[in-house]
């Protein structure tokens, strides 16, 4: 049982509460911060083994919820606590209370994570949500992602092979008396980046070369041994590194462990040995980022988060269409789901069709083999009879869906021969090759929906827009820029700050508590 905690010199909220802006998160916080963060709420996190907490954790979620909020880092947070009166308030402090060490709010952070409920502080005011009813009768949850700035520097290949070999050199027992006779290619004690001239081609190349074979020979002798989890990151980290910018040299065959820097960029490429999980992240064709991308369900007419989840930016498992189908996994009842081209695959559509939602996803567009030519759409496609009827009214088979995406295939080799329509079908010289991929019948009842239907246009332009906005106060207050490193810890920070967002928006709409009972009551009224 969590012990009451007293405070140092008088209640701020009971002295001072003419100078807390009334209607404010500080005032609210201040009369109500005990409803909201409920004592038993973290009885969990602080076993009686372990003692009592140094600080209440009410007075922590308190303080995490307005640090995410004001997007402050954990000093700063700290020096609000010890001289804004505001703060005092909200979360419970004594006019002379110094508040703690800025090293206990990473602490709480820490035992939020590893605990069954790590995101508590958001699911205590989504209870708060449903407790109002403000989001009853309301069915429509548009869907968006934005990136995120990691909290670390891009690392160059020489960089993080050097720091990945550093890393296994420490974590694993043995390993650097292999390195002392295996690695040669630099002094891996040397803070510094290898002596070359770097201005020289030639040499970056040959100390690429050397490096990879460095990392190469030191994962292939290290002891045979149990690994804890520290010293097998560092190896597979190593080994990921050491392949994933490099290619054979232009005349190796391979097998002969001499590398070269591969043209382009890998997919999927780690970013920093510091935080293994930023990606190079692309929103869009030209704009690239490194970090992670937060991708958000919210409700249009209030503006209130539903769903948030922090993902890796790269990957098909994080892909909006996939992550989309999470975020609307806790609704009570189906809803009308709007959301761009990025969630209007088939796989998304079928999964959200069949758990009866109403979709509003707007199709990715078609593009044609012959610049104002004929699309996929000019084609007759009937994947039931397995047939295929071309604009010139030549029809062919659909074959069986076959390899790793399970796509059919409808061959014209031979009609397009002669074929007055060529021209506007196809630049093969041996004819036009139709894909069909699955749950075709599914996106072209979509293209068709998008372009003639105009109810479901005005719906799109009328719910899908505010979406926008809650991108903006997501990523307001200099809050595009992660604080912190991995997926975890920034999907809990992300978390809070909906929470904190949700919160600040319910007091808008005037949220009070009569009566033990959570309840809305518009200011004008």
């Amino acid at each position: 049982m969590i012990k009451p905690w007293e405070t140092i010199g008088p209640d701020v909220w009971e002295t001072c509460r003419d100078l807390i802006p009334a209607g404010s998160v500080f005032a609210f916080l201040a009369e109500h911060r005990s409803a909201l963060f409920e004592a038993e709420m973290f009885a969990d996190m602080y076993p009686s083994a372990n003692g009592r907490p140094s600080m209440p954790p009410q007075i922590l979620a308190a303080s995490i919820t307005l640090q995410a909020l004001h997007g402050l880092s954990d000093f700063e947070t700290v020096q609000e606590l010890r001289c804004d009166l505001r703060w005092k308030a909200a979360c419970g402090l004594g006019l002379h209370d110094m508040a703690f060490d800025p090293s206990l709010l990473a602490y709480f952070r820490r035992r939020l994570a590893r605990s069954a409920r790590p995101n508590r502080v958001f699911e205590a005011v989504r209870e708060v949500v449903k407790a109002t009813g403000v989001l009853k009768g309301k069915h429509r949850r548009a869907l968006d992602s934005t990136v995120l700035d990691d909290a670390v520097a891009t690392q160059d290949t020489v960089t993080q092979i050097i720091a990945a070999i550093r890393a296994v050199i420490r974590e694993v027992p043995g390993a650097g008396e292999v390195a002392a006779v295996q690695c040669t290619a630099h002094d891996y004690n040397d803070p510094g980046k290898p002596r070359i001239a770097w201005n020289d081609e030639q040499a970056r190349a040959d100390l690429v070369d050397a490096l990879v074979g460095d990392a190469l020979r030191l994962l292939g002798h290290l002891p045979e041994q149990q690994l804890d989890e520290k010293a097998a990151n560092a190896v597979g980290i190593l080994a990921l590194v050491a392949g994933q910018d490099v290619e054979p040299a232009e005349d190796s065959d391979g097998r002969d462990g001499r590398w070269r820097i591969t043209q382009g960029t890998a997919p999927n490429r780690m970013v920093s040995t510091v935080d293994p999980e930023a990606r190079h992240v692309h929103k869009t064709r030209t704009h690239q980022q490194d970090g992670f991308k937060a991708h958000l369900a919210m409700e249009p007419e209030t503006g209130l988060y539903t769903a948030v989840a922090l993902r890796p930016g790269a990957g098909p498992e994080h892909h909006e269409a996939m992550v989309g189908i999470d975020l609307l996994t806790d609704e009570d009842e189906p809803v009308d789901a709007f959301g761009d081209t990025a969630y209007s695959t088939g796989d998304a559509r079928h999964s959200l069709e069949t758990a009866g939602h109403r979709l509003f996803l707007k199709p990715a567009p078609l593009r044609p083999a012959v610049p104002g030519g004929f699309t996929l759409d000019d084609f007759i496609i009937d994947t039931g009879a397995a047939t295929v009827t071309c604009p010139a009214g030549h029809t062919v088979p659909l074959s069986a869906p076959a390899g790793q995406h399970h796509q059919r295939k409808a061959s014209f080799k031979d009609v397009c021969a002669g074929c007055p329509l060529r021209e506007r079908c196809t630049k093969a010289k041996a004819g036009r090759i139709l894909t069909i991929r699955p749950h075709h019948d599914l996106l072209a009842a979509a293209r068709h929906q998008t372009a003639t239907d105009p109810d479901w246009q005005a719906d799109y332009r009328r719910w899908r827009p505010p979406v926008e906005r809650a991108v903006a106060w997501l990523v307001h207050h200099n809050n595009r820029k992660l604080r912190y490193r991995g997926t975890i810890k920034n999907d809990a920070w992300l978390h809070t700050r909906a929470a904190a967002l949700n919160l600040r928006r319910l007091i808008n709409l005037g949220l009070t508590r009569t009566n033990g009972t959570w309840h809305l009551t518009p200011v004008n009224t």
